[in-house]
């Protein structure tokens, strides 16, 4: 993209969105950014992240759900009619994510994943913006597909309403760009991790819990692998995809699974201290191993993970320890 363009991000106080918004002020875009801080999670972490955004000179932040369509259309017209400067792009990063909850509330997932998503399909369609990414997720590979996973694999059994809502997003951005001509990319983002992340994810809570001394919950015997990929490098390969592709899904994964009980002794060694493991039955929503083929990402984007698994890790640990005052409170059940 050219710099000096300006970007509309949904989801900017997320744990991607609020890296990928700093990544696009830092190539020279404006940036304005819409979230409706939702409590999904713990919203501290929400507020943090904005505010270590807030007060950059390029970034306009509008609390907006993008369920909203009405209000979604006054934020296109006021761009496009009365300032006469636009969107080159549309990243949509606004999303309920997460299998296990999905199971429980699966309407506020279709919700925002799928009517979000068409709403901003649709007001790019009429107001010409050309250019859409749309995060997608690694869940859509299910337990059948042979690993690593590639991006041509069969995704017809999703295995959770988070990835069927996902699945029907990604459905209709092909729809909208044979019918339109939008160009659209869709990253499949392979379980992110980093500095103030999501406290419903593995290695948050591992690290939370082990340095507070808390009982580590792991759900099966802990010999499941993920492709665990540092948010940096997401945010960089997010950034990357706004280049003109036409239509493509896009892995973004470290190629480098990791058994969960190697992570959980990690977090022990940097953290220095032991887990307490108490094993639970494994969720039947959630799949034995994620791996990315990351060789499209490498051939389209020019983009391949720079951080190692343990970097990514002692990022987080100390970003932990920097921030315990609050992140000890943070709710991770």
């Amino acid at each position: 993209m050219a710099p000096r363009t300006c970007i509309l991000l949904t989801g900017a106080a997320g744990f991607i969105g609020s890296k990928v918004a700093e990544l696009l002020l830092a190539d020279g875009h404006s940036v304005v950014g819409v979230d409706n801080l939702n409590d999904a999670y713990d919203p501290r972490l929400k507020h943090w992240r904005l505010a270590q955004l807030q007060g950059k000179p390029d970034l306009t932040f509008q609390h907006l759900d993008i369920c909203d369509r009405a209000e979604l259309q006054k934020l296109f017209h006021t761009r496009f009619v009365e300032q006469g400067a636009g969107f080159e792009a549309v990243i949509n990063l606004a999303a309920r994510a997460g299998v296990r909850q999905s199971v429980e509330n699966p309407w506020v997932y279709f919700e925002t994943n799928v009517v979000g998503t068409l709403n901003l399909l649709e007001l790019c369609r009429q107001f010409g913006v050309k250019k859409f990414v749309l995060a997608s997720t690694s869940s859509l590979y299910g337990a059948h597909n042979p690993q690593p996973f590639h991006e041509e694999a069969n995704t017809d059994r999703p295995l959770s309403p988070y990835a069927a809502s996902k699945k029907a997003a990604e459905g209709l951005c092909y729809t909208y760009h044979f019918l339109h001509g939008l160009d659209i990319t869709l990253p499949r983002y392979f379980t992110v991790y980093g500095p103030a992340g999501r406290p419903d994810m593995s290695l948050f809570r591992f690290v939370q819990w082990i340095s507070e001394q808390r009982p580590v919950t792991v759900y099966g015997d802990g010999q499941q692998s993920r492709d665990f990929t540092y948010v940096d490098d997401i945010a960089r390969g997010t950034v990357a995809a706004l280049k003109p592709l036409g239509y493509e899904v896009i892995n973004l994964g470290s190629d480098e699974p990791v058994v969960l009980s190697e992570a959980i002794h990690l977090v022990e060694e940097l953290v220095g201290k032991q887990a307490n493991i108490v094993y639970k039955p494994r969720d039947p929503a959630d799949v034995m191993a994620t791996w990315a083929d990351i060789h499209k990402a490498e051939r389209l984007l020019g983009w391949r993970p720079t951080y190692s698994f343990r970097q990514g890790v002692a990022q987080l640990v100390h970003w932990y320890q920097e921030n315990r005052d609050w992140a000890r409170e943070i709710i991770t059940s």
